[in-house]
């Protein structure tokens, strides 16, 4: 019989190598392990003792515990091809239906008000990088984990090209920026010149005391800038995030394509690519995030049907 904590640590490392982030699973998988290990000296998974301890936390709400099974369940189908004793939980256990959040769409005058919010913060350098940090984050569609992570070495300032590495699912992109966007970062790499001479880090963006930024001071800055340019969510719309910024680009550059009259659908990997989407039927899925994109979409077809 395998070591099922042996096995475990080899699962994880493979399913990383792969390029999945695994966030937490490591916990979980660790705890399911212990509570099997504690029941009998010779611990087999069962789809029993795998649901017992996926609905064994109370007050979550049914997704959590689909999501806790899902953890046993993908390990368990690793362990089933070493040892067949140990069992696959089915699928339809604990089975909950996830639907997306509808996004908050920035409007243009919004990002604009966002980003001229930033000049109140303190000191010059702190209102300097966050005013460069969600500019960035609007025009590219990049996650904030993306931007966080650029290093200096990253940002090709004279080719116009920034060097995304180990994105999402382990991907490397590049990405062309507008002339305006290569301005606005030579702008912020001089006001970090002569604001913190002695960078401690080879992050591209910096804290006021030179160090790589931390998602948790982007998230809580941007809740204050948001509140500061009056943004708030709408009666029957989405909670504007930082992650929106990305939803609302996505958005903007499908809508200014059907507008153009340009063939979406041959246009839709290459946004896709920019974006560091693994699919472009990710990317399209930001169509039913707009009722007029919804609106061009359907009269495309219309002026398809009648050619």
């Amino acid at each position: 019989m395998i070591d099922l904590q042996l096995a475990a640590e080899e699962y994880l490392a493979i399913r990383r190598a792969l390029g999945f982030k695994l966030r937490g699973h490591d916990r979980l998988l660790t705890d399911y392990l212990d509570v099997l290990a504690a029941e009998t000296a010779m611990p087999v998974i069962t789809t029993a003792s795998a649901v017992a301890w996926a609905v064994a936390p109370a007050g979550l709400r049914p997704v959590r515990y689909a999501q806790r099974l899902c953890v046993v369940r993908g390990f368990a189908r690793y362990a089933h091809a070493l040892d067949s004793c140990h069992d696959v939980p089915p699928l339809d256990v604990l089975s909950c239906r996830r639907g997306r959040s509808l996004p908050y769409l920035f409007s243009d005058a919004e990002i604009e008000a966002l980003v001229a919010a930033t000049a109140a913060l303190r000191p010059v350098l702190r209102a300097a990088t966050y005013r460069g940090v969600f500019g960035l984050l609007a025009v590219s569609g990049m996650r904030v984990g993306e931007v966080i992570a650029l290093d200096d070495g990253d940002v090709d300032l004279d080719a116009g090209v920034l060097h995304i590495r180990e994105a999402k699912f382990g991907k490397y992109r590049r990405l062309p920026l507008h002339s305006t966007t290569v301005a606005a970062l030579q702008e912020y790499a001089e006001v970090r010149r002569r604001s913190c001479p002695h960078v401690q880090a080879v992050s591209f963006f910096v804290s006021t005391r030179g160090t790589r930024l931390i998602y948790q001071c982007v998230r809580a800055t941007f809740a204050g800038l948001l509140a500061d340019a009056g943004i708030t969510a709408q009666p029957g719309g989405g909670t504007p995030k930082i992650h929106s910024l990305r939803h609302s680009f996505a958005v903007a550059t499908l809508r200014d394509s059907y507008r153009a009259g340009l063939d979406v659908m041959a246009t839709l990997p290459a946004l896709s690519a920019y974006m560091g989407h693994a699919h472009p039927a990710s990317t399209y899925w930001y169509v039913s995030a707009a009722p007029d994109l919804l609106a061009l979409a359907a009269q495309r077809l219309e002026q398809a049907g009648q050619r």
